[in-house]
């Protein structure tokens, strides 16, 4: 399927598929949604009420790699041990990691984030002192973890494009994944998509969505105890 870079309003770069008439991050400002939906309503929200040592976190489309950038930085600024797992079935090119500006657009290490990209796939590999990175090439309903992880960033693509991504089937592999306590980010705030994560056992949360969207949803996996 053909791919093109383009810019989104806030300067930062996407990839588009004109056949889908979809992105990898919203045109209102990749940079923007990726740091209100995955970090501010994930990351940090979570760190704020539990103190893992380390933070597991699972992210449901790696792409473009913006999502992993940014824990990256964060986990650096805030000293957290972070070990991250990346699912991705169609990994992007070279030429096109290079066509994409987040270390500028960030004012950080390109290096960093070259790191993550051409670090080999189905390996854990040590990115920074704190961070580790396992990249795994496969379809989302092939994941069986258990118990494993404490926040998933859930960036597929739209349901609108493939609503297979976004059914009780794999909601309950998300749910199976969390360790109890944890909870899952994503922009979307579709009502199927809601109940479908209901249906599983997910307490879920209308929040304020990125710019361009007015809501997203946090889903949370409950437990009595916070998560050590």
């Amino acid at each position: 399927m053909k791919r093109e870079i383009i810019t989104t309003e806030d300067g930062s770069t996407t990839i588009h598929l004109p056949e889908w008439d979809e992105q990898y991050h919203s045109k209102h400002g990749a940079i923007q949604e990726a740091y209100h939906v995955f970090i501010e309503m994930g990351f940090f929200c979570f760190l704020k009420n539990n103190n893992p040592n380390p933070l597991k976190i699972l992210e449901i489309g790696f792409g473009t790699g913006l999502n992993t950038f940014i824990t990256l930085i964060e986990a650096e600024k805030n000293t957290t041990k972070v070990e991250y797992t990346g699912i991705e079935a169609y990994p992007i090119e070279n030429f096109e990691i290079e066509k994409l500006n987040y270390p500028s657009e960030l004012k950080t290490s390109e290096e960093l984030f070259n790191k993550l990209h051409l670090c080999p796939w189905e390996k854990n590999i040590e990115i920074s002192k704190d961070f580790s990175l396992l990249k795994r090439k496969q379809f989302f309903s092939e994941i069986e973890d258990k118990d494993a992880f404490h926040i998933i960033y859930f960036d597929a693509f739209g349901a609108r494009v493939q609503p297979e991504l976004w059914t009780v089937e794999i909601f309950q592999k998300m749910y199976n994944a969390l360790k109890a306590g944890g909870v899952l980010v994503t922009y979307s705030a579709k009502g199927s998509v809601r109940r479908a994560m209901q249906e599983v056992g997910f307490t879920v949360e209308r929040l304020p969505g990125p710019p361009g969207k007015r809501e997203m949803l946090r889903a949370t996996k409950h437990s009595r105890h916070k998560v050590e």
